[in-house]
């Protein structure tokens, strides 16, 4: 089996609202395209400094990481960032690390995307044909939720 790789699409999530917002013209949203190398048994997002750099984006914090060999590392994570994939869109914080962007467990999950090794793809979860499912557990409605009026 090889590596499964996907066309990805990452877009400055400040410059989105703003745009949205009409204060920022839409050929200004800072975006980047590349075939991305999909790590099912890596949690984040990764992007290298040159994409955040690209992007326009800033570390907003430090977090330490584990690799496979065991080491350990301070890297910074970027601010949001837009995650298009096969017609799905999500946002995620980014790890910034490494020279390729990587997508993990985390942005598969909230697209609704399973690895199909066998055929070194990224497929839709076949659980769910009528279109991607975000799983959440069950909450409790809180009493003051209820009463709240309308528009807040």
């Amino acid at each position: 089996m090889g590596e499964v790789r996907v066309k990805v699409r990452l877009t400055n999530a400040s410059d989105e609202a703003l745009a949205r917002r009409g204060q920022l013209p839409g050929d200004q949203v800072r975006s980047y395209e590349a075939d991305a190398l999909v790590d099912a048994g890596a949690v984040s997002l990764i992007i290298p400094a040159r994409v955040m750099q690209q992007l326009g984006l800033m570390t907003h914090y430090q977090r330490t990481v584990t690799y496979a060999d065991g080491r350990r590392e301070r890297v910074g994570v970027a601010e949001p960032v837009i995650v298009q994939i096969d017609g799905g869109t999500t946002s995620e914080d980014a790890l910034v690390l490494g020279d390729e962007v990587l997508v993990g467990q985390t942005v598969l999950e909230k697209l609704d995307l399973v690895v199909d090794s066998l055929n070194r793809r990224v497929m839709p979860n076949p659980a769910h044909p009528e279109g991607p499912v975000v799983n959440v557990k069950r909450i409790s409605q809180a009493p003051f939720l209820l009463s709240m009026p309308a528009g807040r």
